[in-house]
């Protein structure tokens, strides 16, 4: 029997309601107690020093790209696992734009083999939506379910037929898992940056923000009014008018039940305006917008519109990266900086206060993809904790980190927050500080692939 008492930190579980000063008690591979840790407790256990430290559910990201199989001089489970683990995430819910595609439940057996092999954090396969991602026919969504698939998404494209949607939504429905749509209209997106003044001074192709919208409304038009009642999840929203569609479909018509989304760091703190330097770290899918956007995304994560925070953590090689921006591949990495962007962007800005971000970042994340104890750090659940320097001031290097690219547009930014410790199935897999966790007059080693 192992024990894990991390001690002296502010615990945050929004699930349970919690904002306190406790010790959060790990045996094995499972949470015990959130409380005072009496002394005989503590003498049979390691203790971790959170002093000064919030104490937090693992932190989940339902939307990152592994890039494995297929494209492991990107990524691969491994290094993104390990990506994972530094950024203080617990559990990551991969895409199946892999080569091949994540479209069967083969594939999707695979990467649980591997997630289990590394042993870092977990990786969860989302299915593709459509065989090879081709929007034409269905994949097999009964088999992948079934194999452990905790969604079902084309992301990288939208399912563009209307018809093929519709029998999407109601085969997805039917497994209870949800549907991620990444939404662009194919005949309307496809630029290189946002549709606009700057576009146009740039002598680059713009994509306008109703790619995006069309598709919203048409789905909700597909779900909702056609009763079929999938479970509907707006993957990355960009666009002020997409906040618009999905705040009147969850609160004016139809009701909060089956409508979620998901806002990406990017896209609470840049603008179309940073790639007037052409560096392709800019170029992301779907594109910056206006400082116009970034105010109406922030207002619908204030009013509850939107309730998760995604990386949509994109690696690419340098090679690729390089090449002019109108040629370079859309995307960019995030897993181990997002959470200071997300204090940057959200806390600094008086948007949200800490509870209620982590909240989006745990309990939300975990309810979307229907990880049973996962995201909350009540009795029985999974030991899978975040511990959270909030005033750590640092600066961001991608040179440091660990994951294998290192397309990031927020090199060299100064910010403020930053996970301490990551600690999966019990066991910690990150500690930046190595003296805070003792037992007795021993400090003990990290785990390490």
């Amino acid at each position: 029997m192992a024990v894990l008492i991390i001690t002296g930190g502010r615990v945050i579980d929004p699930a349970g309601e919690m904002d306190e000063q406790a010790d959060v008690i790990l045996e094995d591979d499972r949470v015990i107690e959130v409380g005072e840790a009496t002394t005989a407790q503590k003498d049979d256990a390691q203790l971790l020093d959170a002093r000064g430290c919030i104490v937090c559910p693992g932190l989940i990201d339902p939307h990152v790209h592994l890039r494995e199989p297929g494209q492991e001089d990107k990524e691969t489970i491994a290094t993104g696992a390990d990506a994972a683990a530094q950024g203080g995430f617990t559990s990551v819910c991969c895409m199946p734009n892999t080569e091949p595609t994540l479209d069967d439940d083969g594939r999707i057996n695979f990467i649980y083999t591997e997630s289990r092999r590394v042993g870092l954090a977990n990786v969860f396969p989302v299915g593709a939506i459509t065989k090879g991602r081709k929007g034409e026919e269905l994949a097999e969504i009964g088999l992948m379910s079934a194999a452990g698939a905790v969604g079902f998404s084309d992301d990288g494209c939208a399912v563009a037929s209307a018809s093929v949607m519709a029998k999407a939504l109601s085969y997805i429905a039917m497994t209870g898992k949800v549907l991620m749509q990444h939404c662009e209209d194919p005949e309307l997106g496809g630029g290189a940056m946002n549709e606009g003044a700057v576009a146009t001074r740039l002598g680059l192709a713009g994509w306008p923000r109703v790619a995006e919208e069309l598709i919203i409304q048409r789905d909700i038009m597909l779900n909702l009014r056609r009763n079929v009642g999938a479970r509907y999840h707006v993957q990355h929203v960009s666009s002020g008018g997409s906040i618009d569609l999905l705040r009147r479909a969850r609160h004016d018509l139809f009701g909060q039940a089956h409508i979620t989304a998901e806002v990406s760091p990017h896209h609470l703190l840049l603008t179309e305006d940073a790639c007037s330097s052409y560096d392709s770290n800019f170029k992301m899918n779907p594109p910056l917008r206006s400082r116009r956007d970034i105010e109406g995304i922030r207002e619908g994560v204030r009013d509850g519109t939107v309730t998760i925070l995604a990386t949509d953590h994109a690696p690419h090689t340098r090679e690729e990266k390089e090449l002019e921006f109108a040629a370079a591949p859309y995307g960019i990495i995030g897993l181990e900086c997002a959470l200071p962007l997300y204090v940057r962007g959200l806390i600094e800005t008086e948007t949200l206060d800490w509870p209620a971000m982590l909240a989006m970042m745990t309990s939300q994340p975990a309810r979307l993809c229907g990880l049973e104890g996962k995201g909350t750090l009540c009795a029985g659940a999974d030991a899978d904790v975040t511990v959270i320097d909030p005033n750590e001031a640092w600066t961001i290097d991608v040179d440091a980190f660990h994951g294998k690219s290192r397309n990031c547009p927020f090199h060299g930014w100064n910010v403020t927050g930053r996970p301490v410790a990551t600690i999966v199935g019990g066991r910690v897999c990150m500690l930046r500080d190595e003296t805070r966790l003792t037992r007795g007059d021993s400090v003990y080693s990290v785990y390490s692939v």
